[in-house]
């Protein structure tokens, strides 16, 4: 039980990556709190599915985009789990579309939830993890940060914020015994990519050299790892989970 002890905060932890995140660390014995933005049935199965971890789970609606939100989640970690230890930045959405018919919300949409709820959760968990002189935080960002996929000009934006982010903030609180890193998997089989054309995901398909769509666990693998103590001369990294892409 690597986790025993340890609380972690995995936002967008009621679905996909982050789903399978969440159960990761409750296997290896750590208290998960997971938010959500708004799916209350998805929540609901999450908390179902994951029923004999009841005692270690928490599912909690915010907003990350919004800072009151984010506030009131880290005044009620105050009170009910006042020692953190890792911080998940999952929360995701996508918007695509073509950059000269991409409308002002679509942009802003995308840039709030992937890039300042990243910005706003980290800066409530640092504040929290100063006092113990520990914290790992892990941005879920993506290949498509580096790649920048057509249609995905305001998601390969947020998530090369991301990693920018990281490597500013993890200068910033090394000394601390808080380290900052990003995962950046590509095609990963989750309900992010149920809705492409059969088409494009062939397509998609052809450009990894696996030949084939990743899997949960094994970003979630890749999470646990650099979430461990055993990874703690290790920040400001950007490790690539994209079979080859």
């Amino acid at each position: 039980m690597k986790f025993d002890n340890q609380t972690a905060i995995v936002t967008g932890g009621t679905r996909g990556i982050g789903r399978g995140i969440v159960e990761a660390f409750l296997k290896e014995g750590a208290t998960v709190i997971a938010t959500y933005a708004g799916n209350d049935e998805a929540a609901q199965n999450c908390l179902n599915e994951l029923s004999e971890f009841q005692s270690r789970l928490v599912i909690k609606k915010c907003d990350v985009r919004d800072e009151n939100a984010v506030k009131e989640l880290f005044h009620m970690l105050d009170t009910t789990h006042p020692k953190l230890d890792i911080l998940i930045n999952n929360s995701g959405i996508r918007k695509d579309q073509v950059t000269a018919m991409m409308s002002l919300d679509e942009w802003n949409d995308v840039i709030e939830t992937n890039l300042t709820g990243s910005f706003l959760m980290s800066k409530y968990a640092v504040l929290n993890f100063m006092g113990n002189r520990y914290g790992r935080i892990i941005n879920i960002s993506s290949i498509g940060g580096k790649l920048g996929l057509p249609g995905q000009a305001n998601y390969a934006a947020s998530k090369a914020g991301q990693i920018a982010i990281s490597k500013s903030l993890s200068k910033e609180v090394a000394k601390r015994g808080i380290t900052v890193n990003n995962i950046c998997p590509g095609f990963i089989d989750t309900d992010l990519l149920a809705d492409l054309p059969p088409e494009q995901r062939k397509e998609y398909i052809k450009d990894v050299p696996m030949k084939r769509f990743g899997r949960v666990d094994e970003v979630a693998s890749a999470v646990l790892f650099l979430a461990s103590k055993e990874a703690s001369y290790i920040t400001g990294a950007t490790l690539e989970i994209a079979g080859g892409l």
